[in-house]
């Protein structure tokens, strides 16, 4: 175990890490810490495309009423609102539950008259007698005209704070999209079928010409633009005080003090083409939620609405790092400072550990703020210290030997000259590969899924064993390196990680003598009475990324690519073609072989994934 050790103690730091963060505790740090980056970064510049209307103190106050308000006023608000120029109007409001249907239908009809306004629902979700899940249309006189509304579901992370924005939410096989995205893609052209030009593609949510990248399934991080009031706001008794309407607030001994403000908005122009959003943001009517940059003042969920729609119409979206990448880099890291602290003393490793965390936060901040991108801080800053403390209470671990783990990940599928060549040059097998030309054979048995349901089990495993034994004889011998098993499928690289003089022509030798090999256990299956089965061979040369392509868990030395898939496009036409030895290679192996070998040519097809025809031939023998 000792001779692991280098390997293990930073594993075991970094397993210790991701075991931590399952807890609460350890990902409210890490959420505190992505908040104050906000905090740090301070607001931006918002592009003054939306409004929001307040349903606020002021506006109870001046129409000295309770909620909910008569739908009335908000139909008089959607005629101020377009009176003064608006592009859209999209309501934060429920308007759920049927009123005053003189009212309720005045509402539709004024909506329906000016096209332009965007109506909230919502999804209830209840846990009686299971999970189930309650759809709350807006009201019928709404819904009969077909106007355009969206659910205002948002979800809160763990810590009761609002950090990602939900797109839609699956209901009876269908998405239903949340009033950001009904905002967003009736922002053009207000359609009643909107919902049908909202696809997903490649993770993004595509909403006209805006993608929207997906986190957790159906939601996007917010990149905030800051806190409270950061958008202009203005009352909803505001839009409402015209010389029509008598505000009862403003009533002074028995005489209404006109004001009517609204004129004098009107006349600024300030609203003209902008997008209106109207919602509470008064204490009293629990809208109100905890943002990266609330503090102890909360945001009114109308805000959220608007800190969205504006990220997605400056395509200014937040990013994590990918993880797996994370985790490499992380473990790289934690490797390299194991020796580094090993070696220093220990009042110059705690400098180091100091420095580090100031970098660290220097970066992840400088990310977020220049790039939008989030990375880990507190997990990064736990695994310095406890690497740190772990090199001090465990000195006496040797150094981390590279070639012996080279020696390990390689020895069981390449040749041992292979493996020397390696141990040499380890730099060869760094993450991420490199572009090489190289070929690569694939080999896979004809039909053996009806042939391992014709047999037992344990026929079926003996003779795959037999066969596939032979086969990687033959591959490790000519200096190829098995890349893997796909069930019964052998893939096979040449000219990796070590150069060969001509890998194409070590490709088709192997694929010759499996031929023949396959013969004579044949034979030997015949005259033990057991059935035996046919293999198809594909080969082909090109350039691909080779190199180690797994994961932290995981070495995988591989190649990708479009030679490898053609490769394996290969192997298959041996099901079209009737070839004396069920082996095709491509021209581009032929290349390399010209006059050392005898082939046929068999067609020029047009593969999956290739928009040019390429030409295959029938490996023969060679010369």
């Amino acid at each position: 175990m000792k001779k692991y050790a280098p390997i293990l103690f930073p594993l075991a730091i970094l397993l210790l890490i991701k075991f931590l963060f399952i807890f609460d505790f350890f990902d409210k740090l890490e959420y505190l810490s992505q908040d104050q980056m906000f905090r740090i970064r301070g607001a931006k510049d918002v592009s003054g495309d939306l409004v929001i209307v307040a349903i606020d103190d002021a506006s109870f106050s001046s129409l000295d009423m309770t909620w909910p308000f008569p739908r009335n006023l908000h139909a008089k608000l959607i005629e101020n609102l377009n009176r003064a120029g608006v592009r859209q109007i999209v309501f934060d409001v429920e308007f759920t539950e049927s009123g005053d249907s003189a009212a309720d239908l005045h509402l539709a009809e004024t909506a329906a008259r000016y096209n332009n306004v965007i109506f909230a629902g919502k999804l209830i979700h209840s846990s009686d007698q299971g999970v189930h899940v309650q759809k709350l249309e807006p009201i019928r006189p709404i819904s009969e005209r077909g106007l355009s509304w969206g659910i205002v579901n948002i979800d809160t992370d763990d810590d009761s704070v609002i950090r990602r924005y939900t797109l839609f939410e699956p209901f009876d096989q269908e998405r239903v999209y949340t009033l950001g995205i009904a905002s967003l893609a009736n922002h053009r052209v207000y359609q009643p079928n909107w919902t049908d030009h909202i696809k997903i593609e490649k993770g993004k949510l595509q909403v006209i010409d805006k993608a929207i990248p997906i986190v957790n399934d159906k939601k996007a991080l917010i990149n905030y633009y800051g806190p409270n009031e950061t958008f202009l706001t203005l009352s909803y008794a505001s839009i409402l005080d015209d010389s029509l309407l008598i505000m009862p607030g403003q009533i002074v001994d028995g005489t209404p003090n006109e004001i009517d403000e609204y004129y004098d908005i009107l006349n600024s122009g300030i609203l003209e083409g902008k997008t209106v959003l109207v919602g509470a943001t008064t204490a009293e009517l629990h809208d109100n939620f905890a943002t990266p940059f609330s503090g102890r003042v909360l945001t009114p969920g109308v805000e959220i609405h608007a800190n969205f729609i504006e990220m997605v119409h400056q395509g200014d979206y937040l990013s994590r790092l990918n993880l797996w990448l994370y985790l490499l880099g992380e473990f790289i890291l934690l490797l390299l400072l194991w020796f580094v602290y090993r070696k220093l003393r220990p009042q110059l490793g705690a400098v180091l550990l100091i420095g580090l965390i100031v970098m660290q936060g220097v970066l992840a901040y400088q990310l977020f703020a220049r790039q939008s991108i989030i990375i880990p801080v507190v997990q990064s800053m736990l695994v310095f210290i406890l690497v740190y403390v772990a090199a001090l209470l465990n000195h006496y671990i040797e150094t981390m030997k590279e070639k012996r783990f080279i020696r390990t990940a390689f020895q069981q599928y390449m040749a041992p000259e292979l493996v020397n060549e390696l141990l040499r040059s380890p730099q060869k097998l760094a993450y991420g590969g490199s572009l090489q030309e190289i070929t690569v054979l694939f080999s896979d048995i004809r039909s053996f899924t009806t042939y391992s349901e014709n047999h037992k089990p344990e026929e079926t495993v003996q003779i795959l064993k037999e066969y596939l034994t032979a086969m990687v004889e033959i591959i490790v011998r000519n200096k190829g390196i098995l890349d893997k098993f796909v069930g019964d499928e052998i893939m096979a690289l040449f000219g990796t990680p070590v150069p060969l003089p001509n890998h194409a022509l070590c490709a088709c030798r192997v694929a010759l003598e499996m031929r023949e090999r396959l013969t004579e256990m044949q034979q030997g299956w015949a005259a033990e009475g057991r059935e035996s089965f046919e293999i198809g061979i594909g080969i082909n040369t090109g350039y691909a990324v080779v190199g180690n392509l797994g994961s932290e868990q995981i070495f995988d030395y591989t190649a990708i690519g479009d030679t490898i898939n053609l490769g394996a496009r290969l192997e298959g036409l041996n099901k079209e073609y009737d070839t004396a030895k069920h082996i095709i290679i491509s021209e581009f192996t032929l290349e390399h072989v010209q006059d050392m070998v005898e082939v046929n040519f068999i067609d020029e097809v047009k593969v999956k994934g290739k928009n040019k025809a390429v030409k295959v031939y029938e490996l023969v023998r060679i010369l």
